[in-house]
């Protein structure tokens, strides 16, 4: 068996095992090697390394891991901005506030606020959905890269 790195017309790159090089060879040839990204057709292979412990690969996965970290901390920290600017803070009546609105007896409007466990085991009894809030932005590490 061996594995090939494979790059469409697209730059979509993926991984393919094949029984020999030959096998892959005759695939190719015949058009039945396809990207599963693009269904393309039109497919070369990639330069490949081995496999060492160690390798640039690795630094690019830390490298990318922390990207995916600081963009999702980020849109969690939009999220945040988002409700603290428009909708109303509650305090500690967030329960209280979230039944009233629920049972009509308040203005149907975006509220946040502050609730124990039990509060909030309550509320969902009750039918009333509630998640919390994305904690404040912080500053993300860097990953170390050697």
């Amino acid at each position: 068996m061996i594995r090939y790195a494979l790059l469409c017309e697209h730059d979509h790159d993926f991984e393919v095992w094949f029984a020999s090089s030959g096998d892959y060879d005759d695939q190719a040839a015949r058009g039945l090697v396809e990207c599963p990204f693009c269904a393309s057709r039109q497919v070369r292979k990639a330069i490949m390394a081995p496999a060492v412990s160690g390798t640039k690969k690795t630094a690019f996965k830390a490298e990318r891991a922390a990207q995916i970290q600081t963009l999702v901390m980020e849109a969690m920290g939009k999220i945040r901005a988002h409700v603290e600017a428009e909708f109303d803070y509650v305090g500690d009546a967030f329960a209280k506030e979230a039944l009233a609105i629920k049972d009509g007896a308040a203005e149907d409007r975006g509220i946040y606020g502050e609730a124990t466990p039990k509060e909030v085991a309550e509320l969902a009894e009750a039918g009333v959905n509630v998640a919390p809030l994305p904690p404040a932005a912080a500053p993300v590490p860097k990953a170390k890269v050697n």
